[in-house]
């Protein structure tokens, strides 16, 4: 069931995992959370890995929630059944691996938190946004309390969870939703693209990066520079810094091995 419903290719050092229900818009279904749960974590720990790209099949990138199965739960079961969503989600939104989302087309609840688990995050201009919780009243999940204020700011953050609201891909380029809008036809493409320029990137230097900036909400900003200070202590006794600043002063493109 998770092989049909999640399917992982691979080119090089970027896996591509592709939601493979269109016919219910790639809802977060027991098959794709199994798929999710069964693939995620080996692959960000797989070291020939060193991109993951998250898009749809179909006309949907994903609906969210499985309304169809949804009623009402015990406490503890709905606890639990999140706990078993954070195994695979926790490890996304933590990972020092660079993270693309290719947003093919709808983002409803839960698949505006998958989406916002990338790091770059590319939406066809067919594409849209809804988060939905509030109008079936429940909360939202998979981090998006605390990435879509992030990324968006707590007054948009507010109205877009508040109202679920439509946002189509133009708008959620204004307000820092989406990172690019590009023609449906040009998506995997670019999303692709980017895929590869961080598969031959610096990947110890992506982690640490990606570190910082999440250590930048957390921290007090003495606890912050020291963190800073030891990031960049690590990230130039790395092979792929003498590469670079090698590459630099040879004027040609560096190749970074992620060491």
């Amino acid at each position: 069931m998770s092989e049909e419903s999640v399917i992982v290719t691979r080119k090089d050092g970027i896996a591509i995992i592709r939601l493979n229900e269109p016919k219910t818009m790639n809802a977060m279904s027991a098959g794709i959370k199994a798929g999710l749960d069964a693939n995620i974590v080996p692959l960000l720990e797989d070291d020939s890995v060193r991109c993951l790209l998250i898009t749809g099949t179909g006309e949907a990138f994903c609906a969210g929630g499985d309304i169809r199965n949804m009623g009402r739960a015990k406490p503890s079961d709905t606890r639990e059944r999140m706990r078993r969503s954070y195994r695979w989600a926790g490890r996304l939104l933590k990972a020092d691996k660079p993270v693309v989302t290719a947003v093919n087309g709808a983002a409803a609840g839960a698949g505006v938190s998958l989406a916002l688990m990338g790091d770059v995050v590319i939406a066809s201009n067919a594409a849209y946004f809804t988060t939905g919780f509030a109008k079936i009243g429940v909360v939202p999940d998979l981090g998006l309390l605390a990435t879509l204020p992030r990324a968006v700011g707590t007054l948009r953050a507010k109205d877009l969870l508040l109202t679920s609201r439509k946002v189509t891909a133009e708008e959620a380029l204004q307000m820092g939703l989406c990172s690019r809008v590009v023609a449906p036809g040009e998506l995997m493409d670019k999303a692709m693209e980017v895929a590869e320029q961080f598969g031959n990137g610096p990947t110890i230097t992506y982690g640490l990066l990606k570190k910082m900036i999440g250590k930048a909400y957390d921290s007090s900003f003495d606890e912050f520079l020291d963190a800073e200070a030891f990031a960049q202590g690590t990230a130039m006794a790395t092979d792929d810094f003498i590469e670079g600043i090698t590459a630099f002063r040879e004027k040609r493109r560096p190749k970074f091995k992620g060491s």
